[in-house]
Formats: structure tokens, C-alpha cells, sequence
């Protein structure tokens, strides 16, 4: 077995570990907020932090990109000069937010934007500072490190939220939480690694390097973003606060498993990729399908069963305030299978060089988002408007296709037939559960 296989095994196994570490911790974490918290309050915050994360990706250099695929990503002058323009970054976003925090108020109606916005992303400046050490450890695929650090830090802070909001059970607390794990990543990520530092540097050829790869970057994270949070933002608009709160949590759930992928997509596929993004193309599609096919068929079994046993586990665990959950999970858990099939391909076109296909993919996903989800509300309802959602995967997954044909990395018989195999398995997972006597997923529709 060749040593970069070895790693990439390694990098696999512990970043499920930590990522799935991670899950339960927000798992836990969000089951004792919604006993303590007003549905309302979720909602509201989805639409903050959806402002925070869209600022960040409209304004995205690549910094992790760019130390994991450049060359010179060990270079002390080349970290140096990304982490300043990081801490620009970050300042900039803080000050927009200044500037549109009072707009949203009025947008929304909702007068508290004008405080929560700029309290919640403060922690993108206190994020600005944080050390580059992060994504070294990832260039290098010590993952095993990454991960126990990324599962303590998320323990850390969110038990310091859930102590805080036993203590004062409100939407204040939680903006001021979210700038408290701001500064719980800038210190901690100064002790990744012994004697690593980071310090305001300009190096002009550097930062060259950066923007250029980075340009593509931007287009691909700000599409990115219009692709996967313009739902909260319409949906903010047509629905009422409430009922986005129980649509984040239904969501949340159902896209465990595409954030699994997502983390070994970025974290593991992307570098091994960038690693071997000399060879000739056969070769490397070979590489790619041959380990792509055992992670769709785990993710077939495990998906199938989120939408065969979701409703349960979100009646289970939530109370009534938040049933429509119920119905929600399950159709949007059956759209994730399209992200699951991008996001085990995509990183390729990125480790060659080519992020324009992931922008081209993401601009089809936001306009069936921006356009369809109106179009559906007001014909069918809130029913209308999921279902429109949980389809919002496909034209994402149908463009990247043409993006790895025209780079003769293609991977389509392979979908067809793990497509096929998820659905079987669906059947046969809800063809036991019918005739257990406890109906389909979505029978509170029925």
C-alpha cells in the first residue's frame, strides 16, 4: 500500500471520527437549546449566521485552498501574507455587517438585527486572527490532530453555550456565544504546533499567487453560498421565524450525512487529489472511482435508513412544537443523495486546478433555489417549498457532471448504479417498516 493510501485511509477514518464526534456533541447541544429556547429564536439566528457565512464566502481567498495546493505552502513569508489578508478579511466582513445590519432590520422586520448581527459576527474578526496552523496540519494530512483538536474545541464551546443559556435563556445569549467561540479558535489554534506563528508580512509575489488561485475560489465559495443558505434567506422572507426554526432543524438533521462527505471531500479527497494531479487522467479516475464506489454504498445504507427511521427520531426527540419536522426530514434526506454524489467527485476538478465547475454547479443549485421555492409556496404551500429544496441537489449534480466530462474524469455509470442500489435498499428498509405497522415516513401528510 503506497504511503500517500496510507494516509488518506488514516485522514478518512479519523476525520469520521472527529467529524461524527462533532455531531453528536451538536446533536446533544441542540436538544437541550430547543428545551430551553423558543423555536423563533433558531430561526432568527439561522438568518444571522447564514449573513456571517455568506460575508465570508462572498469575500473567500482560498486561504485553506491555497496552503493545501501551493507549493509554497510551508513557506514562512507565503503563510504570513495569508494570514494578513486574513485579518483584513475578517475586519472588512465586521464592518459590512455594520453597514446592513439596519437594512435586514427592515427587510425582515425584525428590529434586533440592527444589535444581533453585529455582536454574532464579530467572530469573523476574532476568527481573521486566528493561526494558519490549521490548515498546515491539513496540507500535511495529520488529520488524527485536526480532528481530536476541532471534537475538543466544539466541546468546549458548546457546553459553554449550553451553561450560559441555563443561565439566561434567550436570543442575546446566543449572538454573544457565537463571538465567545470566536476567540476560543484564535487562542487555541496558536497551540497546534510548536514555535508556529503567524505575523503581519506582505510578500508581493505571494500574494500574487494567492488572488490568482483564490479569484476562482471567491466565484465557487460565493455561488457556494447562494447555492446552500439562499433557502434560509427565501424561506426567512415567505415563512414565519417559527417555522424556519423547525425547518433548520429538520434540516440540520437530514444533512448529517452530506456533512460527513463534505468533511472527507475537503479534508482527505482534496489533498490526496492535489497529490497526484500529475498523472494522466485515466489514471487518475481510476484512482478515484475504485475508492468512491465503497463510500457510496456505506452512504446508500446509511441514508436509507435516515429516511426510513427520521420522522421517528425527530418525534422521539423533540416535542410538538416541532412535528412538521417530521415530514420535512425525510424528503430532504432523499435529495441529499445528489450532494453525496457531488461531493465524492467534485474535489477532483478542484485538485486539478479547475474550481470554475464548482461555481458553474453551485449557480444552478441558487437559481432553482432563488426561483423555484417562491413558485412552489405559493401553489403548495410549505410542502411545495421542501420538496423544491430536497430536488435542489440535482441541477448542482448534473452541471459538475459536465465539468468531469470535459475533463475525462466522469463517473456516471458509477451513479447509475449506486442510484439504483440506494433506492433498492430504500425500498426494501421502508417495505420492513410498512410491514412493522408503523406506515411511510410521511404519513403525518397522508
Amino acid at each position: 500500500m503506497t504511503s500517500l493510501k496510507k494516509r488518506a485511509i488514516r485522514g478518512a477514518i479519523w476525520t469520521i471520527i472527529g467529524f461524527g464526534g462533532i455531531q453528536i456533541l451538536r446533536f446533544g447541544n441542540n436538544l437541550i437549546l430547543t428545551r430551553l429556547l423558543k423555536p423563533e429564536y433558531f430561526g432568527i439566528m439561522a438568518l444571522v449566521v447564514t449573513l456571517r457565512v455568506g460575508l465570508e464566502l462572498f469575500s473567500d481567498i482560498g486561504v485553506g485552498q491555497n496552503i493545501v495546493n501551493n507549493k509554497r505552502g510551508d513557506d514562512p513569508n507565503f503563510l504570513n501574507t495569508i494570514w494578513t489578508m486574513q485579518v483584513i478579511r475578517g475586519l472588512v466582513i465586521w464592518l459590512v455587517c455594520l453597514i446592513i445590519s439596519f437594512p435586514m432590520s427592515k427587510f425582515y422586520n425584525e428590529p434586533r438585527f440592527i444589535w444581533l448581527i453585529p455582536i454574532t459576527v464579530f467572530f469573523s474578526v476574532l476568527d481573521g486572527f486566528s493561526s494558519t496552523s490549521v490548515h498546515t496540519l491539513h496540507r500535511r494530512m495529520e488529520l488524527r490532530k485536526l480532528a481530536m483538536y476541532e471534537l475538543i474545541l466544539q466541546a468546549c464551546f458548546l457546553s459553554t453555550l449550553c451553561f450560559l443559556v441555563w443561565l439566561y435563556p434567550n436570543i442575546w445569549t446566543l449572538a454573544i456565544a457565537s463571538a465567545i467561540g470566536g476567540l476560543f479558535k484564535l487562542v487555541s489554534s496558536y497551540w497546534l504546533i510548536p514555535k508556529y506563528s503567524n505575523h503581519f508580512a506582505w510578500d508581493s509575489s505571494a500574494a500574487k499567487e494567492i488572488l490568482s488561485f483564490g479569484k476562482w475560489i471567491f466565484v465557487a465559495s460565493a455561488l457556494m453560498f447562494a447555492a446552500e443558505q439562499a433557502d434560509r434567506l427565501v424561506l426567512g422572507k415567505i415563512l414565519s421565524f417559527e417555522m424556519l426554526g423547525i425547518y433548520t432543524v429538520a434540516y440540520t438533521l437530514a444533512s448529517i450525512p452530506k456533512e460527513v462527505i463534505r468533511q472527507l471531500s475537503q479534508k482527505v479527497i482534496f489533498p490526496a487529489v492535489s497529490e497526484q494531479a500529475h498523472l494522466p487522467r485515466h489514471s487518475l479516475r481510476a484512482k478515484i472511482i475504485h475508492q468512491r464506489r465503497l463510500i457510496l454504498i456505506g452512504c446508500a445504507i446509511a441514508l436509507a435508513a435516515l429516511v426510513t427511521v427520521g420522522d421517528m427520531i425527530v418525534g422521539t426527540l423533540y416535542d410538538q412544537r416541532y412535528a412538521a419536522a417530521c415530514w420535512m426530514m425525510p424528503i430532504l434526506c432523499c435529495g441529499i443523495w445528489f450532494s453525496l454524489l457531488f461531493y465524492t467527485i467534485s474535489p477532483a476538478l478542484l485538485g486539478i486546478g479547475k474550481p470554475l465547475y464548482s461555481a458553474q454547479s453551485n449557480f444552478a443549485r441558487f437559481g432553482v433555489i432563488t426561483f423555484g421555492v417562491p413558485l412552489a409556496h405559493a401553489s403548495f404551500g410549505t410542502l411545495g417549498a421542501i420538496l423544491v429544496i430536497a430536488l435542489s441537489d440535482l441541477p448542482l449534480y448534473i452541471v459538475n457532471l459536465y465539468g468531469l466530462w470535459q475533463e475525462k474524469l466522469t463517473c456516471f455509470i458509477q451513479d447509475i448504479q449506486t442510484t439504483v442500489l440506494f433506492i433498492g435498499i430504500l425500498v426494501l428498509f421502508l417495505f420492513i417498516r410498512i410491514n412493522l405497522g408503523y406506515g411511510l415516513p410521511i404519513q403525518q401528510l397522508l
